[in-house]
């Protein structure tokens, strides 16, 4: 299986956990791992500027990675799906937990 195909497979699964189990909208609590890099940092701040997101950020112990969570009011399960892909798309190197 093709890793675009699981990956649908992935957001398809999540956005039917996320209607079955949120009233929307609703607060949601984004969380990625980045190399310690500002401008991955920012990268990903920027793309959340503009939506009132609260980020706090955590660096690991060896300070190798950084612990990017974002806190922001979501119109939809959608609206959530877009936002990973969009940070999946232009921050090289992130993780989604």
């Amino acid at each position: 299986m093709s890793s675009e195909k699981k990956t649908e497979e992935f957001y398809n699964k999540l956005r039917s956990q996320l209607y079955e189990t949120t009233s929307w909208p609703s607060e949601y609590l984004y969380k990625f791992i980045v190399p310690t890099e500002q401008s991955k940092i920012s990268q990903i701040e920027d793309l959340f500027n503009n939506l009132g997101a609260v980020i706090t950020t955590k660096e690991s112990n060896k300070g190798t990675y950084t612990s990017v969570s974002v806190n922001v009011d979501m119109k939809d399960p959608d609206a959530v799906i877009t936002k990973y892909k969009e940070v999946a798309e232009k921050v090289e190197g992130v993780i989604s937990l």
